[in-house]
C-alpha cells in the first residue's frame, strides 16, 4: 500500500499536513486547570484577528453535560476541552463510566450539552436545533457501533445502499463493500455473516455516506482478537488512504499506539491530550 498522506515513520506516520502544522507542538502537555488547547495564544478563545480557518476541525470548549434524574443531578462531563485536526486518527480512551461515550454522542449530534461549545469544520453544532441536528447526523457523520446495528432482513448491499440513499454525495455501495473485502458477500443477510463481516458491513455503511467524520464506539468490543485487529486495520487504512477524520473510543489502552492523537478521559474530564510521535501499525500492537 502506498504512503498516502503519511510520511516514512516506519511505513506510517502523521499526515504530512499535520506534521507541517504541528511541528512545533509534537509533545503537548496534559491540560492543567481546564486549559484549552484549541487557541494558539493560550487564552482559550480564537485570538482577535485570527481567521476562522485556523481553528481546529473539531473543538470542544469547556463542555459540560449534566443528567437530571428526578431530584438528583449527575455530572457526566465537566470542563472538557480538546481539539482534533482534519485527517487525524484519534483515540479517546478511558475506563467505563469516564464519559467517553457521552463525548461521542455529543460530537455525533445524538445528545446535547449543558454548557460550553462544540465546533465541527467551523460550525457550532452545539447551537443546532433538532432539525439541524438531524441533517447533521444524516449528512456529516458516519457511525460505527459496537453491535453493528444492521437491519436483519436486508442484505449487506441493501444495508449499505439504505445509508447512501439518504446522503448528499454518497459513494457507490457495491464498490465500498468491495473495498472492505466483502465483494463476494453482498447478497448475504447479517445472520449469514460472521461478527467481523457484519462489522465490515457497518463500516462500509458509514463510509458510503461520504461523511466528514467517522465515529466508532468500541468497534472491536464484540469481536475476537484477530477479527478486532482486522477491523482496526481497516479503520487505520481508511484514515490514511482517504484523509477522513476517524474518532475511536475504547477502554483498551493498547490501541493508543495506533493513533495520531490520544485523548485520555477520566472522571468526566480530559486528563491529557497528546500527539503521537511514533505511530504503530495495528498489526504490531499486542494486548
Amino acid at each position: 500500500m502506498g504512503p498516502g498522506l503519511y510520511g516514512k515513520y516506519g511505513g506510517r506516520g502523521r499526515p504530512a499536513v499535520l506534521r507541517k502544522r504541528f511541528g512545533r507542538q509534537e509533545g503537548l502537555d496534559p491540560p492543567q486547570g481546564g486549559q484549552d488547547y484549541k487557541s494558539r495564544d493560550g487564552s482559550g478563545r480564537n485570538p482577535a484577528g485570527k481567521a476562522e480557518k485556523d481553528m481546529a476541525f473539531v473543538e470542544f470548549d469547556k463542555v459540560k453535560k449534566t443528567y437530571h434524574m428526578g431530584e438528583v443531578d449527575i455530572e457526566a462531563l465537566r470542563d472538557v476541552n480538546f481539539e482534533i485536526e482534519k485527517g487525524e486518527f484519534c483515540v479517546i480512551v478511558g475506563a467505563s463510566g469516564a464519559g467517553k461515550t457521552t463525548i461521542l454522542n455529543i460530537l455525533g449530534g445524538m445528545d446535547t450539552l449543558s454548557g460550553g461549545r462544540v465546533m465541527l469544520d467551523g460550525k457550532e453544532i452545539s447551537s443546532y436545533n433538532q432539525k439541524q441536528l438531524t441533517a447533521y447526523r444524516r449528512y456529516d457523520i458516519g457511525f460505527v457501533f459496537q453491535f453493528y446495528n444492521l437491519i436483519q432482513n436486508l442484505t449487506a448491499l441493501e444495508n449499505v445502499e439504505l445509508a447512501s440513499q439518504i446522503s448528499k454525495a454518497p459513494l457507490d455501495a457495491a464498490q465500498t463493500l468491495k473495498k472492505v473485502g466483502l465483494g463476494e458477500r453482498m447478497g448475504n443477510f447479517p445472520a449469514q455473516l460472521s461478527g467481523g463481516e457484519q462489522q465490515r458491513v457497518a463500516i462500509a455503511r458509514a463510509l458510503a455516506k461520504n461523511p466528514k467524520l467517522l465515529l466508532c464506539d468500541e468497534p472491536t468490543g464484540a469481536l475476537d482478537y484477530n477479527t478486532g485487529k482486522a477491523v482496526l486495520k481497516l479503520l487505520q487504512d481508511t484514515c490514511q488512504d482517504t484523509g477522513m477524520t476517524v474518532v475511536v473510543i475504547t477502554h483498551n489502552q493498547a490501541l493508543t499506539a495506533m493513533a495520531d492523537r490520544i485523548i485520555r478521559v477520566k472522571s468526566g474530564t480530559v486528563g491529557s491530550m497528546e500527539l503521537n510521535r511514533d505511530i504503530v501499525p495495528v498489526e504490531e500492537i499486542e494486548w
